[in-house]
């Protein structure tokens, strides 16, 4: 029996995301609104963000708890003000769905970094017009991740791989490869040193991304148990606070 239920979607819900706080959830829905719900007692529904012209995919909230960004398949993305749940800014020029976001783990910058169908990622700056860098892929970017201090974005898609990026350079740094099928989502751990990734190969890997490590040394873990089905949903990943712990969505 589920601890409690939190019903308001219409549609199917794809994305959810704790402020840094633990005291706040979002929720990202087919329905194309975002729910904000209070995390303890009667876990209500306190805001209701409205925008996007598609289902949303993906949600992250930003370090300071103040701001939400939203991923969606309208192609654009939404950053929001968490407080009056009102939309800042939108970020317009990916040419396809946008599957995933993250944003920037410290620092004041309000940068949010983007995966999509148009088989970029693209990475933004709230407090200019337009995206800032493209980096350029051969096949579509299904899931995306910051590095803890900002400098790498990694990014993962249907060829499989989770590809590495030098954001300042714009270069690519390395490839790791395990997955035998499209990666849905990665997830960085909480200290900042191993990438947890699900995949349509019915997997979870981790991975060491500490740059001492090389080669074949970074796969460190993989738990199998989970399934993926014919509806190719882009099942979530994560890590438990701690980082002792990982979850990853299965079609079951």
């Amino acid at each position: 029996q589920p601890t409690m239920k939190l019903t308001g979607h219409k549609g199917s819900v794809y994305s959810l995301a704790y402020d840094t706080e633990g005291e706040c959830l979002f929720s990202g829905s087919f329905d194309m609104t975002c729910l904000l719900w209070s995390a303890g007692g009667t876990c209500d529904n306190f805001n209701v963000l409205k925008g996007h012209k598609n289902a949303i995919l993906d949600v992250k909230w930003f370090h300071d708890g103040e701001k939400i960004v939203t991923a969606s398949a309208d192609r654009n993305l939404g950053w929001w003000d968490a407080a009056s749940g009102e939309r800042i800014k939108r970020f317009m020029g990916h040419e396809g769905v946008v599957n995933a976001v993250d944003c920037v783990k410290e620092g004041h910058a309000p940068l949010v970094i983007s995966a999509s169908d148009d088989c970029t990622a693209r990475l933004w700056d709230a407090r200019v017009r337009g995206d800032v860098s493209v980096f350029e892929h051969e096949f579509q970017v299904t899931s995306i991740a910051y590095s803890l201090d900002g400098n790498t974005v990694y990014t993962g898609g249907i060829d499989n791989c989770i590809t590495s990026w030098d954001v300042r350079r714009k270069e690519k740094i390395m490839k790791m490869t395990g997955h035998k099928d499209t990666i849905t989502s990665i997830s960085l751990s909480p200290n900042g040193t191993h990438l947890l990734s699900n995949s349509m190969d019915g997997t979870l890997q981790t991975w060491d991304v500490r740059p001492f490590v090389t080669g074949n040394q970074r796969h460190d873990k993989t738990f199998v148990g989970g399934t993926h089905n014919a509806e190719k949903g882009l099942l979530n990943c994560s890590w438990s606070s701690d980082g002792s712990m990982v979850t990853g969505g299965s079609a079951d």
